[in-house]
């Protein structure tokens, strides 16, 4: 039998080598494409390879120092998809002619800022203008997911930063006063099931609420009720003394506030809610089977979330000419 060698002048064969490394790689990044926008999961193969390992790496040494700063990660990640898509605009500085998005009421209390500058001031050295802060910020999120004893899942890349920021436009947020029906509209407007809108709310598992955004639950909570009658008395205790040291005083939203599990389901079935847009997926008979089941199987719940997360990390994404990659997280170039 002939071997290809020995019937192929060595210039042929330098030709065919390449030929299969680019077949190869054409292989390897369109199967990895994901079919929304451009994006991909081997976006930054040739432009950035150690973009994955960068992001991780730093995230995880800024958790160990502070495993608090997971739930604020996801956090952060979701106030930028939910207002003009997954386009880093919650990072934007304000200045003199614009107050930008970040110092909305309802994002003064995010935090974490600091490590996605710390990622990209990394990247910008390895790979000068090829990752977008859009990226990071997602990427941060599924590494603190993750590092917080969450379900691992991957998101495509190739997201473009966008140029505006805009403190109105916070207005898209959900509130923590919305019922079960506002939030399914809510969160269906942006594409999301309700049982999609219970999974993503599961990212409570992490994390405390701040005093000011659960104490018209405890007095004058409307008008028949003094206080909100779907909080279990014991907890109301809880509540009450937690407010006592003032607006900004912190309540975890279930008993393992830096374990990422399904801890904050439970937590509704004892109506120990903190939020009263928490409890209200228990009370509402469209959304407390979904709670239920959460509640009884946890995989289930790490199933749907990572779904979930998944797409909503592909909300309105931009692309080419919509988009830019920032040199710096906090400007528009």
């Amino acid at each position: 039998m002939l071997s290809l060698q020995s019937t192929s002048k060595p210039g042929h064969m330098a030709t065919l080598n390449l030929f299969l490394v680019i077949m190869l790689l054409n292989i390897l990044v369109s199967g990895w494409r994901i079919g929304v926008d451009g994006l991909s999961m081997g976006y930054y193969l040739m432009t950035c390879p150690f973009a994955d390992g960068i992001v991780r790496n730093t995230v995880n040494r800024a958790l160990q120092s502070d495993p608090t700063l997971a739930a604020a990660l996801i956090r952060m990640h979701f106030h930028d998809c939910f207002i003009q898509g997954c386009d880093a605009s919650i990072l934007i500085d304000s200045t003199k002619d614009n107050t930008a998005e970040k110092d909305s009421p309802a994002n003064l209390s995010l935090r974490g800022y600091e490590i996605i500058d710390d990622v990209k001031e990394q990247l910008e050295e390895q790979c000068p203008g090829a990752v977008s802060c859009a990226d990071i910020v997602a990427m941060a999120a599924t590494t603190a997911v993750f590092f917080a004893g969450g379900p691992y899942y991957d998101i495509p890349k190739g997201r473009k930063d966008g140029r505006r920021s805009r403190i109105e436009d916070t207005i898209n947020l959900p509130a923590p006063s919305l019922n079960a029906s506002e939030l399914i509209r809510m969160f269906g407007q942006h594409g999301f099931t309700a049982q999609e809108m219970v999974a993503l709310s599961g990212a409570h598992t992490l994390g405390v609420a701040r005093c000011s955004s659960f104490k018209r639950r405890l007095s004058n909570f409307d008008s028949t009720h003094d206080v909100d009658p779907t909080i279990d008395t014991q907890f109301l205790k809880t509540l009450s003394k937690t407010c006592s040291a003032g607006d900004n005083a912190e309540q975890p939203f279930d008993t393992t506030r830096n374990i990422f599990d399904n801890d904050y389901y439970n937590q509704l079935q004892r109506k120990a809610g903190v939020l009263f847009s928490d409890q209200t997926l228990f009370v509402s008979p469209r959304t407390k089977p979904i709670v239920d089941g959460y509640s009884f199987n946890q995989a289930m719940f790490f199933m749907d979330f990572q779904q979930a997360m998944l797409k909503m990390s592909l909300l309105d994404v931009k692309e080419g000419p919509k988009g830019e990659v920032r040199a710096n997280c906090r400007k528009i170039n």
